[in-house]
């Protein structure tokens, strides 16, 4: 990626930026080859999923992901490239289609800020090929056309656009100048039928319609693990939900983010209708500063009404020898993995518990430094699909979900992120999560069935996990 050292804020006027535009497209003349520009620029204080509210359009695909207890959030809309993926191939496609885009981007402004620059929102689903019908493909990633981003107290903006070796200089100038004075002195508008924060009547769920016999499935599963076909399995429930009205993603997951707080709270829609949406709790890879961080998050408690009950059940999860050991298999693999990698990773020899609103799971971080001839998606390609999710062995486990569960997982549980122009990024795991489109949205939850495990205690889990969705969707 090429940076200029231009300031766009110095040079605000619409013959400024149609001077540094022209500049642009004579590159593109000169290598023949359309230039991804991407104009970056420190502004005040925005929320970016008010943003996104805003200026939300169902026709457009977008992505946003939030961990407010940390204070970051990234907001990104429309797409000026998008790239489609499948096969085992997928990791390896969508980093050629970041490469040869960073090897063609101009960049100005302050691509240093935090989320300066272009960055790469992207999806993997749970398996390498998605089912026909479904409506995200198995891996995709798209530049947006415009992204907004918090991180503490600075707000960074950033608009993308295609300078092509014919561009119309006018057109463009006038487009991103109207973008620029936008994000400047920003006006927002609540959502259509009350706003964000949940005033007015969010629509009611009418009809609920469970996907296959949850218990009967576990019963299957755990016949399966008895005969040595492998140690663990995760099971998930999927629940077809019908409301009064159609459900706005960005309502739900208002709810979802003040519930959540510690959660990834997310929001990915494909332009045609669709949106998966959710509060997960488990961070899949993130690469910072030359750090990778990743963490085995299995075996799950309850929370308690009160803090001696709460502190009783963590008590309880830590000598549970069931969660325990599931909780080892999710750790044994992820250093299984990485180890082709030469990763030297840190992690503490017993696991702690981490509380969320509703439940409590065991929790073990790991982190390493990162050599140089190591990619995040390096990572993420041995990752995913991790045994707190799929299974262990992973192979012979992930082979019999789809029969197992009877349904297609799509992006349930599949690997949701970004990337930036620098090598960092973060993916978090897509669960706890629904896939909403119009007045209809299907829930998933899912839980991990080993050696002791018990179909009714199982599905309870699982109940749990649906309910703070169900409460998200309305009454």
């Amino acid at each position: 990626m090429t940076i200029l050292p231009l300031n766009p804020a110095d040079q605000a006027s619409p013959d400024a930026l149609r001077a540094f535009l022209g500049e642009c497209r004579n590159v593109a003349r000169r290598d023949g080859r359309t230039k991804l520009v991407s104009i970056s620029l420190a502004v005040d204080a925005l929320d970016p999923l008010a943003v996104l509210e805003s200026i939300f359009e169902p026709g457009e695909p977008h992505f946003y992901t939030e961990r407010p207890g940390i204070a970051s959030a990234i907001a990104g809309a429309e797409a000026v490239l998008r790239h489609d993926a499948r096969g085992p191939g997928r990791f390896a496609s969508v980093q050629q289609f970041i490469d040869d885009t960073l090897d063609h981007a101009i960049a100005v402004g302050d691509v240093a800020a935090p989320f300066g620059g272009p960055h790469f929102f992207t999806a993997f689903a749970f398996h390498d090929e998605v089912e026909p019908g479904e409506p995200f493909p198995a891996a995709r990633v798209f530049v947006p056309r415009w992204q907004v981003a918090r991180a503490g107290d600075t707000t960074t903006a950033v608009a993308n656009l295609l300078v092509a070796p014919d561009a119309d200089l006018d057109a463009l100038t006038a487009r991103v100048w109207r973008a620029h004075a936008k994000f400047r002195d920003f006006k927002f508008r609540a959502m259509a039928g009350g706003d964000a924060a949940g005033h007015g009547s969010p629509p009611a769920v009418l009809r609920r319609h469970e996907a296959g016999d949850y218990r009967a499935a576990v019963a299957r599963g755990l016949g399966r693990i008895a005969a040595g076909e492998f140690e663990k399995i995760v099971l998930a429930r999927a629940l077809d939900v019908a409301a009064s009205a159609p459900l706005h993603p960005l309502r739900v997951l208002n709810g979802l983010r003040q519930r959540f707080p510690d959660c990834y709270a997310f929001s990915l829609a494909d332009g045609a209708g669709h949106s998966l949406i959710g509060a997960s709790p488990e961070r899949l890879v993130r690469v910072s500063q030359g750090v990778l961080e990743t963490e085995a998050l299995a075996g799950s408690a309850p929370r308690g009404a009160g803090a001696s009950e709460d502190a009783a059940l963590a008590a309880g999860l830590l000598a549970s020898e069931k969660d325990r050991r599931e909780h080892r298999l999710v750790l044994d693999s992820i250093v299984r993995r990485l180890a082709p990698l030469g990763l030297r990773l840190e992690f503490s020899d017993k696991p702690a518990v981490r509380r969320l609103a509703n439940v409590q799971h065991l929790h073990t971080p790991v982190r390493a430094a990162l050599p140089d001839h190591v990619r995040l998606l390096d990572a993420l390609a041995r990752l995913h699909p991790t045994p707190a999710v799929g299974g262990t062995p992973r192979a012979a486990a992930v082979a019999r979900i789809r029969e197992l569960e009877g349904f297609p997982r799509g992006l349930y549980a599949g690997a949701l992120g970004w990337m930036n122009a620098r090598g960092g990024g973060e993916f978090f795991v897509g669960i706890r999560s629904a896939l909403v489109n119009g007045a209809a949205a299907r829930l998933y939850a899912g839980a991990g069935i080993v050696a002791g495990s018990d179909p009714e205690k199982e599905f309870a889990e699982t109940e749990l996990k649906l309910h703070a969705m169900l409460d998200a969707l309305g009454p």
